[in-house]
C-alpha cells in the first residue's frame, strides 16, 4: 500500500535539452520528484515526439520500466503555435492534428492527464469568432480524449482568456463531459488575483469536484516565468491548503532550465522548498 499523501512531479523543462531520457527519469528521482512531465510545446523538436513510431515509444516506456519512474503528465503548450481557435484552416487542421497525436502518445506511454493552454488564440488578438472556433473544436479534442480514457486538464494562462478557475469552468461547464476537466497554474492565478483584486481562495474553489493536478508556480505580479522559488508572491499554504481541500492529490514544480551551470541544484531546491511547504499542510 502507497501511504504517501501526494505526488511531486517535475516539469521537464527544468533540465536542459541535452539531458538524455533515461538521465532526464534518473535525475527526477535524484532530485526527489515522484514522476517526470514530458513537454510538447512548439518548438519543431518537441512537436516531432508526436511522431514517434513505436519503437523509439518502446525505448523510453523500457526506460519508464528501467528507471522505475513514471511519466504520469504531459504538458501541451504547441496550441500557442497552433491554436484551437485560429480562423486559418490549415491551422485549426494542425491544432486537431497536434490533439489527436498528443492523445495518441499519452495513451502509449501510459500518461494520465494531458494540461491543455487555455488559449483561443495566442499570437494573434482574440475576438468572438476565435472563441466560438475554440469551442467547436475543443468539443472534438474532448471527444478524442475521451476514447482513449485521457484526461484533458485547462492550464489557467496568462491572458485574459483563461487566467482563473471561474473562466475555465465556462468551458468546463458548456462542453460537460467528464474528460474535460483543469489543472491550473498556482502562480498564474495568483497573478490574475491582485490584476482583478479578486480572492484566490474563492477563485480556486470555483472548481470544486474538477481539479485534476496543479502547477506550483512562483511569480510577481506581471510576472509569470523564471521567478526563483521564495523570491515571488505566491503562497504556498494557502493554494495547497485549499488545493488538499478539494481532493487534488498531485502537484507538479513548474520551473525552467534558462542555462545555469547550477540547474541541479536548482532542482534539488525546488523540491526541498515544495515538499516542505507540502508536508506543512499534508501532515497537519
Amino acid at each position: 500500500m502507497d501511504n504517501k499523501k501526494y505526488l511531486l512531479g517535475l516539469y521537464e523543462k527544468s533540465m536542459p535539452n541535452t539531458c538524455s531520457w533515461e538521465e532526464k527519469l534518473l535525475n527526477c528521482k535524484k532530485f526527489g520528484f515522484d514522476w517526470l512531465e514530458i513537454s510538447v510545446d512548439e518548438t519543431d523538436d518537441k512537436l516531432a515526439r508526436l511522431d514517434w513510431n513505436d519503437e523509439e515509444i518502446n525505448i523510453l516506456k523500457e526506460l519508464i520500466t528501467k528507471t522505475g519512474v513514471p511519466i504520469k503528465t504531459m504538458c501541451l503548450s504547441g496550441h500557442r503555435k497552433y491554436p484551437l481557435g485560429s480562423l486559418d484552416e490549415e491551422t485549426i487542421q494542425k491544432s486537431l492534428d497536434i490533439m489527436s497525436k498528443a492523445i495518441q502518445l499519452a495513451s502509449k506511454l501510459g500518461i494520465r492527464i494531458i494540461q491543455l493552454a487555455g488559449y483561443d488564440v495566442y499570437y494573434s488578438k482574440g475576438n468572438e469568432k476565435t472563441k466560438e472556433t475554440f469551442i467547436h473544436n475543443l468539443k472534438i479534442a474532448v471527444e478524442m480524449a475521451a476514447k482513449e480514457g485521457i484526461l484533458l486538464g485547462f492550464e489557467t494562462m496568462e491572458t485574459s482568456f483563461m487566467d482563473t478557475v471561474k473562466k475555465s469552468m465556462e468551458y468546463v461547464t458548456l462542453v460537460n463531459n467528464p474528460y474535460l476537466q483543469i489543472y491550473p497554474d498556482m502562480g498564474n492565478l495568483t497573478n490574475a488575483s491582485v490584476l482583478y483584486q479578486h480572492d484566490l481562495v474563492a477563485d480556486i474553489q470555483s472548481g470544486k469536484g474538477h481539479l485534476v493536478a496543479v502547477h506550483l508556480k512562483e511569480t510577481k505580479p506581471g510576472h509569470y516565468r523564471e521567478v526563483p522559488f521564495g523570491t515571488g508572491h505566491t503562497d504556498y499554504n494557502k493554494v495547497i491548503t485549499c488545493c488538499k481541500n478539494l481532493g487534488v492529490r498531485m502537484f507538479v514544480g513548474e520551473f525552467w532550465y534558462v542555462g545555469q551551470n547550477n540547474w541541479e541544484e536548482d532542482c534539488i531546491y525546488a523540491n526541498r522548498f515544495l515538499r516542505e511547504r507540502l508536508d506543512s499542510v499534508f501532515n497537519d
